[in-house]
């Protein structure tokens, strides 16, 4: 832009300038669009707090708790801080951390977790963290530090260092030149205008953001919303996916596996005993799994007798009681935990034995174990079963996990699950090789990059924290992975903000959405697939501009500067070299709709065969340029005029542009895929307005014969589509053989 208003080209300044501030802009709103995600983790903690001050008992907001303040819970109520019990028991849901679905309970001397949510019970508690210091304040620090790698950024530094290092070698030898043969420096200034405006890539972020957009768009037809446009051409190059277990490969509600029925009982009388101790209008996910349950083995509503008393669950007690008539006798029912049931029916030991090895086989297959007891209504209560539940894996898990394979993907399982859980889980869906968060931690301790290799040779961590997945993400980046990470909790917020490609699932909560790059709008992953697929054809699309503008600025800037060494003119004008790159640059920016094929395998932006194959084929259409200029500087006639000299290159140049870009968007020769409708629109478009400008006779750019316009297209369509054609394919193959495969 110095440059242009130096020598006074105010157009080349304005469009230059325009481009700028539209590039600018877009940056700017995306940024600003993504600046909501450390608010969205804030509103979490904008909670009140009942705490003792002053003698008195009051309510505050959470944000005036400070470290020793007494502070009293009820069920309801969410956790204004880290707490440490003082007296009481509750059980707390504490899944926006741990991701896991199912109450804990805390008793005294136990700390409870920032943003858990306290489901039964009542307790007197100490603050001993607040803000940042929380659990759940370290998770939006976290937030707010991640920042994924940003590999197509580094990519268009390293290719416009690479085309100005050509341009400013080009102008250093012209300048020698100059010198030696007594010119000022000051007459190359056009001519440095000219190499520079060959060589920027203004075209690149609207080419870019259009691919991406109109990707987006297709993916937003199938129920994927992508909220960064950057993530579609990350999850091209993503070789790694970790997906959070419950409510991801798992669909988040408990089933009833099985029933034991003891002492004589049946199944149906178990399941009976159990739905009398339950209570619908909770809408506990043990009591909607039973009655589940019970519906499908046929059992009626109502058969387990109308309720007389009820009796909720008590962290002291670990069970729930219930009286209900059936038939018109009354029977005492509860459902619990094995070990609290057993000292209410005064099980003797060796009984207890028994039943505890059962429900430690359903530990090892993923279960959880709930006891049931019935007895006369004022008599003693007796365990008639055992039933097991467990959060089931989605029916397409499995099929899912083996077409991302498929695809080259690793898929990884981070869940805060105990292992034996996660351990089976996991091989249901395929994913056996899960460990314990402790290995993790023993591999980062050890130097080098231990941390990475004992992660690609694994399929899942058990025991994983929001820290623990911040890290996970980190050190696959670490080892040169692409990663992806799926989540739906406050939790899962900063590894999916740190992730290449975070995504967050249709369940997710509004931070998690916005930590993540990308929303599913359906159940299950199985959309992630269109994901992968979509971002290879963005990356297809992106990586054929990049060859094509390597391509032209080679053919260009070297064109024009031998043309100067061997004639001492300028080949084009920079009003000339404006409307050749801004001409050329639309037709490219077509290709961001071309039809493309996704591979099977994982990008990857390590582009140096493809950049040496770019400028060969640039050198090899330079010289075929200077070929015919050496012919047409006598047979037609411009040696007699700048003019025609410039209207000639002009037309040459762009010629080789057309065409070069229908053999190199395909990989094998360019015959063997249609190119897109808008493609071949834009091309043809194009060509008519180029053709006609000589006939125009612009300033710069006179009017050349009809017959010298044909031998130039002639002369490009057989280089391009014939022999540059053929090399391109024996330099792929020979540099990048996966490209044709």
């Amino acid at each position: 832009m110095l440059l242009s208003a130096a020598l006074g080209k105010v157009p080349d300044l304005v469009v230059v300038g325009l481009l700028l501030v539209v590039n600018a802009l877009v940056s700017t709103l995306q940024e600003r669009r993504a600046a909501g995600v450390v608010e969205a983790l804030r509103r979490r903690l904008r909670v009140s707090a009942r705490v003792l001050r002053d003698g008195a008992w009051c309510a505050v907001p959470a944000r005036e708790l400070v470290p020793g303040d007494a502070v009293r819970l009820r069920p309801g109520d969410v956790v204004p801080a880290d707490l440490r019990l003082l007296e009481g028991r509750v059980a707390v849901d504490a899944s926006t951390l741990t991701g896991e679905s199912g109450d804990v309970d805390h008793s005294a001397g136990q700390v409870l977790a920032c943003g858990s949510l306290v489901r039964r019970g009542e307790c007197t508690a100490t603050v001993a963290a607040i803000g940042a210091a929380t659990a759940l304040g370290r998770t939006t620090e976290l937030v707010r530090k991640a920042r994924p790698k940003l590999h197509i950024d580094a990519v268009i530094a390293r290719l416009v260092r690479w085309l100005l290092a050509l341009v400013g070698a080009l102008i250093a030898l012209m300048a020698a030149l100059a010198l030696a043969r007594g010119q000022g420096l000051l007459e190359l200034a056009p001519l440095g205008l000219v190499l520079l405006l060959s060589a920027v890539p203004v075209a690149l972020p609207v080419m870019f953001t259009v691919s991406l957009a109109a990707g987006s768009k297709q993916l937003a037809e199938s129920g994927v919303l992508v909220t960064r446009l950057g993530a579609s051409e990350d999850a091209a190059t993503m070789d790694v996916l970790c997906v959070d277990k419950t409510g991801t490969i798992t669909l988040n509600h408990m089933a009833v596996v099985e029933v034991v029925p003891l002492a004589g009982a049946t199944d149906a009388e178990v399941l009976l005993a159990a739905l009398g101790a339950s209570q619908e209008s909770d809408q506990d996910p043990i009591d909607l799994a039973l009655g589940a349950a019970a519906r499908q083995r046929g059992l009626a509503a109502g058969q387990e007798g109308r309720q007389q008393s009820f009796r909720p669950f008590d962290a002291a007690t670990r069970c729930t009681e219930a009286v209900v008539m059936v038939e018109g006798r009354g029977y005492r029912v509860a459902k619990g935990a094995l070990t609290a049931l057993a000292g209410l029916c005064a099980l003797p030991a060796v009984a207890l034995d028994a039943l505890q090895a059962r429900a430690a086989a359903f530990a090892v297959s993923g279960c959880r174990t709930l006891a049931v007891a019935r007895g006369p209504a004022a008599g003693s209560l007796q365990i008639v079963g055992l039933v097991a539940l467990r959060d089931e894996a989605r029916p397409d898990a499995r099929a899912l996990v083996d077409e991302l394979r498929g695809l080259g993907i690793s898929v990884k399982v981070l869940t805060g699950d105990e292992l034996s859980i996660a351990a089976q889980i996991g091989g249901e869906v395929g994913l056996p090789a899960i460990r314990g968060m402790d290995a993790f931690r023993a591999a980062l301790d050890r130097k080098g990059a231990e941390g990475a290799r004992f992660l690609e040779g694994i399929d899942g961590l058990a025991g994983v924290y929001p820290e623990d997945k911040f890290a996970v993400i980190q050190g696959l980046q670490a080892g040169g992975h692409v990663t992806g990470m799926t989540g739906d909790g406050v939790n899962d917020a900063p590894a999916l903000r740190q992730a290449e490609v975070g995504i967050a699932v249709s369940s997710a909560t509004d931070a998690a959405k916005g930590a993540a790059s990308v929303v599913l709008n359906e159940p299950g992953l199985t959309n992630i697939v269109d994901l992968v697929e979509q971002g290879r054809m963005v990356y297809q699309r992106v990586l054929t501009w990049i060859v094509n503008k390597i391509t032209r600025t080679v053919l260009k800037s070297c064109f024009v500067a031998a043309a100067y060494l061997v004639t001492g003119r300028f080949a084009l004008s920079a009003l000339a070299m404006l409307l050749l790159t801004f001409m050329t640059d639309f037709h490219n920016i077509a290709l961001a709709t071309d039809r493309v094929r996704a591979s099977r395998r994982p990008e990857t932006w390590n582009i140096g065969g493809f950049v040496g194959v770019a400028a060969a084929l640039g050198l090899l259409m330079v010289a075929e340029a200077l070929l015919l200029l050496r012919f047409a500087w006598c047979r037609f006639g411009l040696a007699g005029g700048q003019g025609r000299l410039q209207s000639f290159s002009f037309l040459l140049l762009f010629y080789f542009s057309v065409f070069s870009v229908l053999s190199l968007r395909e990989r094998r020769h360019f015959w063997e895929t249609r190119p897109g409708t808008l493609l071949l629109a834009a091309l043809g478009t194009d060509s008519a307005v180029a053709t006609a400008l000589p006939f125009v006779g612009l300033p710069g750019l006179p009017a050349l014969p009809w017959t010298q316009v044909l031998a130039v297209f002639a002369f490009a369509c057989l280089c391009c589509l014939g022999l540059n054609d053929a090399i391109k394919v024996a330099l792929l193959r020979w540099r990048v053989p996966a490209a044709v495969a």
